[in-house]
């Protein structure tokens, strides 16, 4: 049965392949990037297929030895390497079962992050800050890059709101489960008296949408520029380098004032409309698709509280699927590796469950 579903998954392999290198296909960029992501998520597969069907064909001559071998030291020898290529096939066939639970086709993308802070005032902004340092952390250690595109500070420190790009392959698929409410417990830094606070900030993950993924015409944006207000040396409030753009049909409105050059603002702006309008438009066909179903830890909705983090017993809980870490200094440096692969192996567990594989 799995090799049969592998098998076909082989044979569309290699049709992606011949038809990435068909002129036609090649001059028309939608149709080549959606050939292109399509062939990556596949090969995954493939060099897998290749590992499980050695290893299939390992076992048929150890069962074959010890069907006609009549020397016990052999058999004995046999037996041993027949227990360890059986084991290694279990293990082998569960992670192609889990390669083989359909991708989220926007995975593959960058991410762009809205980290917004919540209730708590001015402690919320400084954990808005902690959040996207952690995040910036993580990013580096993955070999992510991190672009800024706009920044509102917080009066005591942090952010009231910052919005970034994360440009990596994948970045998206990875990082698509931190949306959600992020609940931190501690002693305010602007706290006299030493109580613990509960503040909260927002983060919403998107995948960025490219130029083929919407249309959006140029005379439905309308372009407002204004000077900047944050870091930038001596163009800050002197040139009219931010942008801020609106897309007309929808009312959705983005801005960057983070480059010195209005160019660079201008396209990074667009880049965050684009995929706002995207986000739109995805809801709307998930609405409309009732058998398309929101899983548990990688839901859309920005109001749910996701996961608490408690300074005082270096505790980080995430609600979704109840697992909890004592290791709250290095998770904030950036090391959220683990929570990462919970959270991804819950949902592929989930899927499987469901039957969707």
């Amino acid at each position: 049965m799995l090799l049969d579903k592998l098998e076909l998954i082989i044979r569309r392999f290699e049709d992606v392949e011949r038809e990435l290198s068909v002129p036609t296909v090649m001059s028309d960029m939608k149709r080549f990037a959606q050939l292109n992501r399509e062939y990556k998520d596949l090969q995954k597969i493939v060099e897998k297929y290749h590992i499980y069907k050695n290893v299939q064909s390992n076992l048929e001559n150890v069962k074959s030895v010890l069907a006609n071998e009549k020397d016990e030291e052999f058999r004995e020898l046999a037996k041993i390497e027949m227990d360890e290529l059986e084991e290694r096939n279990e293990k082998l066939e569960e992670e192609i079962r889990l390669l083989l639970v359909p991708a989220d086709p926007e995975d593959s993308k960058n991410a762009i992050f809205e980290i917004r802070a919540g209730t708590g005032g001015d402690e919320a902004s400084i954990f808005a800050g902690d959040l996207f340092r952690m995040y910036n952390k993580y990013c580096e250690r993955k070999g992510y890059k991190v672009e800024v595109v706009d920044i509102t500070p917080g009066t005591a420190g942090g952010f009231k709101e910052i919005i970034f790009d994360v440009v990596g392959d994948g970045a998206y698929g990875t990082l698509k489960y931190e949306s959600g409410v992020h609940r931190v417990q501690r002693v305010p830094q602007t706290e006299t008296q030493g109580r613990v606070h509960t503040s909260a900030a927002t983060v919403i993950v998107l995948p960025e949408a490219d130029e083929f993924d919407v249309d959006i015409k140029t005379n439905d944006i309308r372009k407002d520029l204004y000077c900047s207000s944050g870091p930038g040396g001596q163009s800050v409030n002197t040139t009219y380098s931010a942008v801020r753009l609106t897309h007309i049909p929808t009312g959705i409105v983005a801005q960057c004032q983070d480059q010195k050059s209005q160019i660079k603002n201008y396209d990074k702006a667009l880049a965050v409309l684009r995929t706002r309008i995207y986000e739109l438009e995805l809801n709307k066909k998930l609405e409309a698709d009732s058998k398309k179903r929101k899983t548990l830890v990688s839901s859309g909705d920005r109001s749910a509280k996701i996961r608490t983090y408690n300074y005082a017993q270096s505790r980080i809980t995430d609600h979704r699927i109840g697992l909890t870490m004592y290791s709250l200094g290095t998770f904030m440096e950036g090391d959220i590796t683990d929570m990462l692969n919970a959270l991804q192996l819950a949902e592929n567990a989930e899927k499987m469950k469901e039957g969707v594989a």
